[in-house]
């Protein structure tokens, strides 16, 4: 019998922040396939009987290839298990997820895809600020900082980019922002402009700094802190008056 597959996004790290129907389809699993930044305090959802599986990636640390864990959920699915595939933030943002859905859609395994609090919009609540402003930031663009071989992608659209009316989300970004930074420069943004650096969103080791593009090029060229972290430019709101 085909079991079936349930894609989860468990929000940035904080379990409060799982929706609950992703807490329904945890406690009802056979089988966790989970992100490292999912683990922890979230897995405590699952059933007793569950098989708590980790296949995360993480820069620079040995990590599972993604036609691993394809095959892992396919064949979980056809021994009849009801899998839950846990993925950090929304897995539909930056998350691998269409390769997964593209190996359950060739098995024949049905599926759903259960939405999360994107670490993006946690790090914004997380400092007291809105992603978009009335009149000055009418535009949120999320990016990713590295290709598949861990470099800034050579195709980005920087106009866009460089768009002081937009507020931009980097994810993945600490390793190649410095480069980012000279070409934003180039095209026209000001390296004054505002920044909020956000490390470890909703976790104990939550950090949040406010600084400038220029000022973090500086920051981030010392030895870089092995937790995940968002680099947020634009009109970010100082506080609610501004």
């Amino acid at each position: 019998m085909t079991g079936f597959v349930s894609f989860v996004g468990s929000g940035p790290g904080d379990p409060e922040l799982l929706t609950l129907k992703a807490v329904d389809r945890l406690k009802r699993a056979d089988a966790v396939l989970f992100d490292d930044l999912s683990s922890g305090p979230i897995l405590s959802h699952a059933g007793a009987g569950a098989d708590l599986v980790g296949v995360g990636k993480r820069a620079g640390r040995p990590s599972p290839k993604q036609d691993h864990v394809s095959q892992l959920l396919v064949d979980y699915a056809q021994d009849g298990a009801h899998v839950v595939r846990l993925k950090s933030g929304d897995g539909g943002i930056f998350g691998r997820l269409e390769e997964e859905l593209v190996a359950c859609r060739a098995a024949g395994i049905p599926y759903e895809i259960i939405p999360g609090v994107p670490s993006a919009c946690a790090a914004a609540a997380a400092a007291g600020i809105p992603l978009t402003r009335r009149l000055t930031a009418r535009r949120v663009q999320f990016i990713t900082g590295h290709d598949v071989a861990g470099q800034l992608p050579e195709d980005m659209n920087l106009a866009a980019l460089a768009d002081p009316e937009a507020t931009t989300v980097v994810f993945m970004g600490k390793r190649t922002f410095g480069r980012l930074a000279a070409m934003l420069v180039e095209h026209g943004l000001p390296g004054d402009t505002d920044v909020l650096f956000a490390e470890g969103v909703s976790t104990p080791d939550q950090t949040l700094t406010r600084t400038t593009i220029s000022a973090l090029v500086e920051t981030l060229k010392g030895e870089l802190a092995t937790s995940p972290a968002l680099i947020l430019y634009g009109p970010l709101a100082e506080d609610y008056d501004a």
